[in-house]
């Protein structure tokens, strides 16, 4: 069995393995930069040899004012040693694995080559002549390890591309012991109850950079079906992702400026939903400036939300752990598909529906015995209300 869970863990390693690029970091970083001086920044998910996320902080350690750079490295890496290699270091056992896991710790990154200017080649030279920067773990170098949750202790701010298929409990870890933070995360996980709950109690909201198509270098071998997705320039693999937003609890000024409203709210263009109390907008820039109640917007919204400007009510799962919940459950729902043929099970009670007199045309919808016309169901909303026209507290 441990065996059998440890080719798993080998396996989600492999698919979690995405390294940001340098110009995506330095496009998001550079609008904290005033939030990092005199911090203790941790990378906890970064290989120091191959993530950029540590080369951006290290040939920016000076510039930036910070007290201290921790980053560790998972041992079973795919790519560990492709670019840089710890090996070599004269003071490392002889028995060192291929692939260790270890910790590098700087304090100041001096001028090492007398050039002028800090880069690579002085960190790269420091790594090597202090036996006190790189020291190797006990470990696997896991985020969820004894070691890696001391260093966590330590930390300031954390900031890396942690593991997809472990967002959640990574984000748990963090918010577990009160870190602020800095991270890449797919859009979906807007959609994890306990991400939303985040979102909706105002202790994580989203950064500058999101959504958009960003390139992720990945393992020689990692497995891209779709030709499009896939590059590779001068040797080096490289993975197309859309829709990757940046997480956060450091404040940003965009939180604070608000969408601008110009659209005045019509029954027709805003229909009010069968099964929960709220109207429909479908695009978030639409939204009405004049509608005192609840509004179903799209998960983009989040990316321009105030939290001074609107407050979050809930979610539209058809589930009843936040204030706005679904108001009817539809009795013996049928799916009908643009072929008119019929089945039951239909996800109607899952999502906000829209009631229409006319059967529509080209398009999935479906029918149920208490409902008194067409259920055209919508995607995922997220209900909230304008806080200056609201009617009640949010």
């Amino acid at each position: 069995m441990a065996g059998k869970e440890a080719l798993i863990r080998a396996n989600r390693a492999k698919n979690d393995e995405f390294y940001t690029q340098l110009v995506d970091i330095e496009k998001e970083l550079r609008r904290y930069k005033d939030q990092f001086r005199g911090k203790v920044v941790f990378c906890n998910c970064d290989d120091p040899y191959e993530s950029n996320f540590f080369k951006y902080f290290a040939m920016n350690f000076n510039h930036l004012g910070l007290k201290k750079l921790i980053t560790t490295c998972y041992s079973g890496s795919p790519i560990a040693g492709e670019q840089l290699s710890p090996l070599g270091i004269e003071w490392l056992p002889e028995d060192t694995p291929p692939q260790p896991a270890y910790k590098v710790e700087i304090v100041e990154v001096p001028d090492a080559d007398g050039d002028g200017a800090f880069d690579l080649s002085d960190v790269e030279h420091l790594i090597r002549q202090e036996p006190n920067v790189l020291t190797l773990l006990d470990g696997d170098g896991d985020f969820r390890s004894p070691e890696c949750i001391a260093l966590l202790g330590e930390a300031d701010v954390v900031v890396t591309n942690p593991p997809f298929s472990l967002f959640r409990e990574y984000v748990a870890q963090l918010v577990e012991h009160d870190k602020l933070f800095l991270i890449l995360g797919n859009q979906n996980a807007i959609t994890y109850s306990e991400i939303f709950k985040l979102i909706k109690e105002d202790r994580v909201w989203l950064g500058y950079d999101n959504g958009g198509t960003k390139w992720f270098r990945v393992p020689e071998d990692y497995n891209i079906t779709t030709e499009s997705r896939i590059k590779v320039e001068d040797g080096i693999k490289y993975f197309s992702m859309g829709n990757i937003n940046w997480f956060t609890n450091l404040d940003t000024t965009k939180r604070h400026e608000g969408i601008t409203l110009y659209k005045r709210y019509t029954p027709s263009e805003f229909p009010h939903y069968d099964n929960y109390d709220a109207i429909e907008v479908s695009r978030y820039a639409d939204t009405p400036y004049d509608f005192e109640g609840n509004m179903g917007v799209p998960i983009t919204f989040l990316d321009k939300y105030n939290p001074e400007q609107f407050g979050i009510l809930g979610w539209t799962r058809g589930r009843d752990e936040f204030e706005v919940r679904p108001t009817k459950r539809y009795v013996n729902a049928r799916q009908v598909n643009p072929d008119g043929t019929e089945s039951n099970g239909g996800k109607v009670n899952t999502g906000p529906t829209l009631l229409v007199n006319d059967r529509p045309p080209k398009c999935t919808f479906y029918v149920a015995d208490n409902a008194d016309g067409y259920l055209v169901q919508t995607y995922m909303r997220i209900i909230v209300r304008n806080r200056a026209l609201g009617k009640a507290s949010v």
